[in-house]
């Protein structure tokens, strides 16, 4: 006789549905859905990778002439063109990667419709490639804090560490707008908006220490401030770490969890709805 098997799939509710042990055996697909962007948006383009470094030394030559020049935005002590550098490199990996995983389940319909896999595969992946250029622009980095002479020490060592709380946060952001997104396209029009009014409210081309002690917790509630005050303490020195790592890191905890318990709670729709 054959031995016919068969699996059963059910909606799961709860914590259950975070199956951490389902992530891991789809792990290849995660992967493929991560390189066959890469390979997109690349596609024809005469520059190729080099757009990874294009973009953030152009974002940060305008602003070093408008904020540090013109404006005499203070740095704390560093060459404003690294202060600057650091924010923006940082930015636009966590700007590009909620864009890009806003927007990636309604992008993948043929597959979020007809293929069963775990739904969450789609933002994470989607957040997978600025990765990248998010690494070229480390290299760049190193060029620049080379050419200023910046002394560099051990916390050296915490930067893949903040640049993980950084992904993770675009993660988190990611999933809520992914999930929104299947039921009010709307999403996509907000997100480009959102994006640019949060630049400005993250220290991107000015330092945290420019508003108020009183206001800084709440400040910080910003997941990025953490991340790009702990990038400048760790490359550019300071006495102490900045006390809006703790809270930012907290902030991104509080978002990715919710996040997935949202997506989770939705995810069973999204074939019916997208």
């Amino acid at each position: 006789m054959t031995d016919a098997r068969a699996t059963i799939i059910e909606p799961s509710s709860g914590w259950r549905a975070l199956d951490v042990a389902e992530l891991w055996r789809y792990r290849e697909l995660l992967y493929f859905l991560a390189w066959r962007d890469v390979k997109v948006r690349y596609k024809q383009a005469a520059l190729g990778i080099a757009w990874a470094v294009i973009q953030p030394v152009a974002a940060t030559l305008v602003f070093a002439l408008i904020f540090g020049r013109f404006a005499g935005l203070p740095s704390d002590g560093s060459p404003y063109v690294l202060f600057a550098f650091i924010g923006v490199l940082c930015w636009t990996y966590f700007a590009n990667a909620v864009a890009a995983a806003g927007t990636s389940l309604v992008a993948n319909t043929h597959l979020v419709s007809k293929v069963y896999f775990p739904r969450l595969l789609v933002p994470l992946s989607a957040a997978a490639p600025g990765l990248i250029d998010l690494l070229v622009g480390l290299v760049l980095l190193l060029g620049l804090v080379a050419y200023f002479g910046v002394p560099l020490s051990g916390r050296i060592v915490l930067i893949p560490f903040f640049l993980a709380v950084g992904a993770i946060a675009a993660v988190a952001v990611g999933i809520w707008l992914a999930a929104l997104d299947v039921r009010y396209r709307d999403v996509r029009y907000v997100v480009p908006f959102l994006l640019q009014v949060w630049m400005f409210g993250t220290p991107v081309v000015y330092s945290s220490s420019l508003l108020p002690e009183a206001v800084r917790p709440f400040y910080s509630l910003n997941p990025m401030v953490g991340v790009i005050d702990g990038c400048r303490w760790a490359i550019l020195g300071g006495d102490n770490p900045p006390t809006s790592i703790v809270v930012s890191f907290v902030a991104v905890l509080l978002i990715f969890v919710s996040g997935v318990f949202y997506f989770h709670r939705v995810e069973r729709s999204f074939a019916d709805v997208i």
